[in-house]
């Protein structure tokens, strides 16, 4: 059975004087091929719970629809899930440190997290060489797209056999646009990530078949996350760099990196591809402690509008990417926003601290700095956005996740 959400109609007015939304009709259509059409009314069950007062502020509005969103799609997602079946093939993921699940614990660099305290809140309290206390964003996606495993790291012991027909993650920390930063930390390099998808390809091709493998290919979400090593771990601590080139210019030489990255990946038959934009690069606890003022713990402005800036730039080379390569689904998922908003107004997303991260200090702390024996660390990090100095705790990366889920609807569709 293929159940999908295929729409989901509201009628409401929008007062431009007041700003205030109020509805006049709601109701969702949920179609199940090869069984029939559900009709939910949704005013007295749902839109209730979720629109208490007939007039909302466009802010509050926009908050509580995303909320309702995200759970029409975890409706949908449960209800396929029940057949036995993901919402796409296979999972493939690609980057830096964010999403690396276990990658770099097999490499020759001072770049890990499979020591204590990571992972202490993961499945069986294991520091997978994930770079957070617990699960990843990814994670939290695979979930959701209805996966009853994470994509092994396709350089683990698990990497082999069907557990590769689900996908696979290629991620190793400190990659970046720029192979020179992955080559300066001992990392894998990106070009170095895509000829492990080619060998993974030919993996797959040998158990399924070529056709079969063509169709899980084309099917496939695939997550590339990285860039902000390049800024915080090579260009702006690399006076080479900063000699060569402006933030502006540097943006450019990542994203010419970005552009043949799709193209090559469109080459191999990927057609559903995922990108994060930078973070707030200004507001990481570390890049605060490094670059920001002495006793001042504010965002640093000038990394975040160079963040902005990328991002920007990033928007439009992927809708060029999109106009020039027929067929191909590309969607640049904001984590920007999403993260500088539980910065800013902690409380408001469930969080108490927001400018120290959980790990030591809650200043520098990262990979080997952040270690069992790291004084200071918290004991609740659901309380804190930032595990450590550079990655989101366990609860940030479930919001992030939450909000992957909406933007990413074209790519399940």
């Amino acid at each position: 059975m293929n159940c999908v959400l295929r729409s989901t109609i509201f009628e409401f007015d929008y007062d431009v004087t007041t700003e205030a939304c109020s509805f006049k009709q709601t109701k969702m259509y949920l179609f199940f091929q090869a069984t029939s059409l559900i009709s939910l009314p949704l005013k007295p069950l749902i839109i209730h719970h979720f629109f208490a007062h007939s007039s909302l502020s466009f802010t509050t509005f926009k908050q509580k629809m995303k909320m309702f969103i995200i759970m029409l799609m975890s409706f949908s997602v449960f209800a396929y899930v029940g057949t036995g079946q993901p919402l796409v093939p296979a999972l493939i993921i690609m980057g830096d440190s964010v999403v690396d699940a276990g990658n770099n614990n097999r490499l020759n660099t001072l770049v890990k997290a499979n020591f204590p305290p990571y992972g202490r809140d993961f499945l069986g309290h294991n520091a997978t060489g994930r770079f957070s206390n617990g699960k990843l964003a990814t994670d939290f996606t695979a979930e959701s797209l209805g996966f009853t495993s994470y994509p092994v790291a396709y350089l683990s012991q698990e990497a082999n056999g069907t557990n590769l027909l689900t996908g696979a993650n290629f991620a190793s920390g400190a990659s970046g646009f720029d192979d020179g930063t992955a080559l300066f930390y001992n990392a894998i390099t990106l070009d170095q990530q895509l000829k492990n998808y080619k060998e993974y390809q030919n993996k797959v091709t040998n158990i399924v078949g070529r056709e079969r493998a063509k169709e899980i290919f084309s099917g496939a979400i695939h997550l590339l996350s990285t860039g902000s090593s390049d800024f915080l771990q090579s260009y702006y601590i690399n006076p080479i760099l900063n000699l060569i080139f402006t933030p502006d210019q540097y943006s450019d030489r990542l994203l010419r990196s970005y552009s043949t990255f799709v193209q090559n990946l469109y080459g191999l038959g990927a057609r559903k591809i995922g990108v994060t934009t930078l973070p707030p690069l200004g507001c990481l606890p570390a890049a605060i402690t490094t670059f920001g003022e002495a006793g001042n713990n504010t965002c640093v402005e000038r990394l975040n509008l160079d963040a902005v800036s990328f991002n920007t730039k990033l928007n439009n080379t992927s809708m060029n990417l999109t106009n020039n390569l027929p067929g191909l689904k590309l969607v640049v998922f904001d984590i920007y926003n999403p993260l500088l908003s539980m910065v800013m107004n902690p409380v408001e997303n469930g969080f108490f601290e927001s400018r120290r991260a959980c790990c030591g200090t809650g200043t520098m702390e990262t990979s080997f700095l952040c270690n069992a024996r790291s004084v200071g660390t918290c004991s609740n990090a659901t309380n804190y956005v930032f595990w450590d100095g550079f990655h989101p705790s366990e609860a940030a990366n479930r919001v992030i996740a939450n909000n992957l889920l909406v933007q990413g609807i074209p790519l399940i569709s």
